[in-house]
This record gives structure tokens, sequence and C-alpha cells, in this order.
């Protein structure tokens, strides 16, 4: 019922931030902020950044380099992606340390470890990214908890494993994303690329009541995450073993590019825990 009937492709714009800077200076406020988001400030602190060589997060990062954009690839950003080993095993990761650590890039603040657990708040759609390259077929398992009503759960598969949201509104991305309670609570989106694409598979929250995944998230509530691709264009997402959404994209995204898994986050505090990735051959 919810499988995406055609391979979509939105366009995707690649301003630059000193462009986006231009535009507010001369635009109201307003017109920059994105559909779901539009009147509704963050109230919440934002996190520092942790990474390998600053684990507390007490460094103000700066934004990847033109390089890193995506359609900006430069010597810096091809290099680093070949150094990426691909995920020939399985990997797990239970976050039971205090900094980020070697395996992951994160593209802005708002991410830290917390308890055992990774927490995203006010990252502004700049993921952290897993630096293991996927093959075209793997299951990605998560555990995720929204500290707000507002939900919110974001993830990213397949996308460049170094890029971030241009601007405000998302709709540059390089994967395929799940939004499990996005736009304070009202939806649950399986998206390409573009998360505002108005051909989205989507679930409306509260629409069909006695349907458990048209249920909002509910707050503090932890839920178990599946992801994967058999077949080499199939998404299908799960939560707690509910089947959700379905994409079967017609021009997949595959290969260099589209290898790498990502958390993400908006506004609100997200926490998630024990990943595990495992290539489901080719």
């Amino acid at each position: 019922m919810w499988e995406h009937p055609s391979g979509y492709h939105a366009p995707v714009r690649r301003a630059g931030f000193l462009v986006c800077w231009s535009l507010v200076a001369t635009i109201p406020t307003v017109a920059c902020l994105p559909r779901e988001k539009r009147g509704h400030p963050d109230s919440e602190a934002v996190g520092a950044l942790a990474t390998a060589d600053d684990p507390l997060g007490t460094k103000t990062p700066s934004h990847p380099e033109a390089s890193d954009q995506p359609g900006r690839e430069g010597s810096r950003g091809a290099s680093a992606r070949k150094a990426d080993p691909l995920l020939a095993g399985v990997f797990v990761d239970g976050f039971e340390r205090e900094g980020l650590g070697g395996d992951w890039r994160a593209t802005g603040r708002g991410w830290k470890l917390d308890g055992g657990m990774l927490c995203g708040q006010g990252a502004r759609n700049h993921p952290v990214w897993l630096n293991r390259r996927l093959p075209t077929n793997a299951r990605v398992r998560f555990e995720a908890t929204s500290l707000a009503p507002e939900g919110d759960i974001k993830a990213e598969y397949w996308g460049d494993g170094r890029s971030a949201a241009a601007g405000v509104s998302y709709d540059d991305a390089t994967s395929y994303l799940t939004i499990f309670g996005g736009w304070k609570n009202r939806f649950h989106v399986l998206a390409r690329i573009d998360e505002h694409a108005p051909d989205r598979p989507e679930i409306k929250v509260g629409g069909a009541p006695s349907e458990l995944r048209a249920r909002p998230v509910e707050m503090g509530r932890k839920y178990s995450f599946k992801v994967e691709r058999r077949d080499s264009k199939t998404v299908t997402w799960w939560v707690d073993d509910i089947e959700m959404l379905k994409y079967s994209d017609e021009d997949p995204l595959q290969g260099p590019g589209h290898e790498y898994f990502g958390f993400n986050n908006w506004e609100v505090r997200v926490c998630f825990d024990n990943l595990e990735v495992t290539p489901l051959g080719t």
C-alpha cells in the first residue's frame, strides 16, 4: 500500500553558505524557515560536538569545506572516501565511551555521547556519518528515543558520508531518510533526497488510530528500527518489527556518493543506541 510507484528525482540545490547569509540580509526571516518548523523556536540547549580529537566537545567546529559538499567533490573528499573501508562484516557500536571516536564523522554541532548513547540536539540537519562504506545491500538496526513530545527521529541510508544541509530546509540530502514522528509528530516518512518531496511515501500520524504504525512517537519510549535493502533497489523500514514503509527505486542510490549510514537531527533531543550494520551480499 505504501510502496513508492516510481524513482522520484527531486531537484537538488547547492546553495553555498555565503549566498544563504546574503539572502537572510534581504528576505524576512520566516521565509528561510522550513515548513515543519515555522513558528517553533528552539527551546532546548544545543549539545556539544564530540569528536575523536575532542571527546568532550569543547571545540567549535567549522562548516565542511566546499570540496566536501555534494556536487563539489575535491581531492580531500575523494581521498577520504577511498580511505574509508568497505563494510565486510557486521559493525556494532553501543556508544559506551566518552567521545564519538574515529569511526564517526560529525558535520556540525549538536552531537555528544551521554549515558552510553549517541544524542543529537539542535544539529539542524548536520548528520553524524559512520565512516564505513555500505555495500548496495545491507541491513541497519538501532534503537532510538525521542526526549520531546515532537518525536522527530531521523536517520540517513546510502548517503555520501560527508555532507549536510546547505540551507535550513533539507531538500538536498544524498540519501534515503527515515523520519519517525516528523513535522511535530504528524508524519512518518521514508524519503529520497528531498524530505519535502510531494510524492514521498508517508503515513499520517493519527490517520488510522487502530493501526499501530499510525501512532505518534511517545516521548521517552525506546524504539527498535530496522532498514534494509536486499534486491539493490527496494528500501524497507520497520519499527518494533512493524513494517512502516517501502520505497522501490528505479534509479537506486548506490555506489560512489551513496555508500554511508548516518544519524540526523533537527531540533529536539533524540538519542540512539545499539547500532548494528550487516552486509547482505550483492
